[in-house]
């Protein structure tokens, strides 16, 4: 399914975020408002070791401050280092904040399966966005049916699924 990109503006930064939305009634890659994760100017894809255990300790604990994720022992960095990580994870949409005092409390603005997803969903957009698409995608189903032959016959009625769904869509805007 193509989706169109809609800029918008993030509010803290003014970088450029692109929403992806679908067609009513399609089934959606991207579900619930998650497309937001995408802001151009970060890689998401691209999170460190450090980003990935502040977000998980910051999931686990549903809103955690700086000082709570430190005291949680499970990370061995200063205040700093993680006040400064917990701020990049903001500023790149993934952990939403709230005053609480003079300390910010953090929240995850998506599950980590989420997240996962939109990471994966990306890189596979970025692939494809490419002049060598082609050969991306058949470097795919490469490593698909190397995995797995299952897999690739569930990847085929996948693709046959959502050529119908197409089909199905382009019937319904064509003028009787």
């Amino acid at each position: 399914m193509n989706f169109p990109l809609v800029p918008l503006t993030h509010a803290t930064s003014q970088s450029r975020v692109f929403l992806f939305r679908a067609s009513a009634g399609s089934a959606s890659l991207i579900e619930n408002g998650l497309a937001a994760f995408f802001l151009r100017n970060y890689a998401s894809a691209q999170l460190g070791p450090l980003e990935r255990q502040v977000f998980h300790a910051v999931w686990v604990r549903g809103t955690a401050t700086v000082r709570e994720v430190r005291e949680d022992g499970k990370i061995w960095q200063t205040y700093p280092t993680i006040m400064t990580t917990m701020d990049r994870l903001f500023k790149k949409g993934l952990l939403s904040r709230v005053p609480d005092g003079r300390a910010f409390r953090y929240s995850a603005r998506y599950s980590p399966q989420e997240l996962e997803r939109m990471t994966a969903v990306n890189s596979i957009r970025q692939l494809l966005g490419s002049e060598y698409s082609s050969l991306h995608l058949s470097y795919f189903v490469e490593a698909v049916s190397t995995q797995d032959g299952k897999l690739l016959d569930q990847l085929q009625a996948l693709v046959e699924r959502q050529r119908a769904q197409l089909k199905a869509e382009l019937k319904k805007g064509e003028p009787e």
